[in-house]
């Protein structure tokens, strides 16, 4: 698999990436950006993804009577009342890497990656309803920084133009399954679509973006081998916004966290006993062990030999149906847990 950096963070690798995404959450708000991003860094996060909106040069007029499922303005209004101005935008990047952080970013238009990379951003996080327009995807893949890029609401076909692109250019790049439901209910959330991108880009890391309530399909996705996981952020549920109910709290940020550290180390393995198990099975499996006094000829039968805790005897209760029939060696009291020297033909 083609691995890469973003920063110091790799992507590909044993661990997945986990991305917090505070997006508009904020509502246009700098200091509520600050302390979303305060509140990610206290549950451990190594970087924050937020999104870029120059509104008019991503939208036009037309976009004021387009009302999202989730909002009950214009998508236009919508994006005018969240977006940062370009300074402070630009302190959220320094307030975020002062933390030790990486600023990541999602641009809406040309004139958002343009700011970006005046910014000096180390990488590009692409929006599913983006994976489409290729003026902008080659736009930014000219930049040639990493780009994890999100799928939804796209086919294969769909895909596989943006990514001739971005091979094209060059540029190391992740892609996202994602649904764009907010929220995504459980049987939307499609981790077998997630599975044929990983079939389909054999080589390249396949992550889910969720919009789904909690992070059992973060970690399930994880569990099929997802490079990274992202879920929309914010510092407390009570805040309003559109994409609130479908974020993750600091609470709920540490917990994904924990599992993208326990979950690949859960990943593979044989089906044989551990090592480390041997001092369960002296004490859980059963050996062979007289039940009475046994004569020396005497014929070994299910009323003078059992299997009984603990498996330190010799012979396993596996092996307790060739003993019957055979012949003692010699005496044995009850209550022996019998070995192979005991037993004749």
């Amino acid at each position: 698999m083609k691995t890469f950096f973003i920063g110091d963070i790799e992507i590909g690798g044993s661990l997945p990436l986990v991305i917090p995404e505070i997006g508009i959450n904020h509502n246009g708000s700098l200091e509520v950006a600050k302390e979303m991003v305060l509140s990610a860094h206290r549950a451990g996060a190594r970087l924050i993804k937020h999104q870029t909106h120059v509104v008019e040069d991503e939208m036009s007029a037309a976009a004021k009577a387009v009302i999202p499922g989730n909002a009950d303005i214009s998508i236009y209004d919508v994006m005018a009342q969240s977006a940062l101005s370009e300074e402070e935008e630009h302190e959220l990047k320094r307030y975020t890497e002062e933390l030790g952080m990486v600023f990541l970013s999602t641009p809406f238009s040309r004139a958002a990656a343009d700011r970006l990379e005046k910014f000096g951003v180390k990488a590009y996080k692409i929006g599913s309803g983006e994976l489409n327009n290729y003026p902008l995807i080659d736009h930014i893949a000219q930049f040639g920084k990493p780009m994890i890029v999100s799928t939804g609401m796209n086919d294969i076909p769909s895909i596989a133009k943006a990514v001739d692109i971005l091979e094209r250019r060059g540029v190391p790049y992740a892609l996202m399954h994602t649904t764009n439901l907010y929220p995504t209910a459980p049987a939307q959330i499609r981790l077998g679509a997630m599975q044929e991108l990983m079939q389909e880009f054999t080589d390249v890391p396949v992550g889910l973006s969720d919009h789904s309530l909690n992070n059992y399909a973060c970690i399930s996705a994880m569990a099929l081998g997802a490079k990274a996981v992202e879920r929309h952020y914010t510092d407390k549920m009570e805040r309003t916004g559109p994409d609130i109910v479908c974020s993750m709290d600091e609470a709920a940020l540490g917990d994904l966290l924990q599992a993208a550290g326990e979950v690949p180390q859960m990943l593979g393995g044989t089906k044989q006993a551990l090592p480390e198990e041997q001092v369960t099975i002296d004490f859980a499996f059963a050996t062979v062990v007289t039940i009475r006094p046994i004569a020396k000829g005497e014929t070994f039968t299910k009323e003078n030999i059992w299997v009984k805790r603990p498996g330190t005897g010799p012979i396993r209760a596996e092996r307790f149906e060739e003993i019957l029939g055979k012949k003692a060696a010699l005496d044995i009291p009850n209550d022996i847990h019998i070995d192979w020297s005991m037993i004749g033909e």
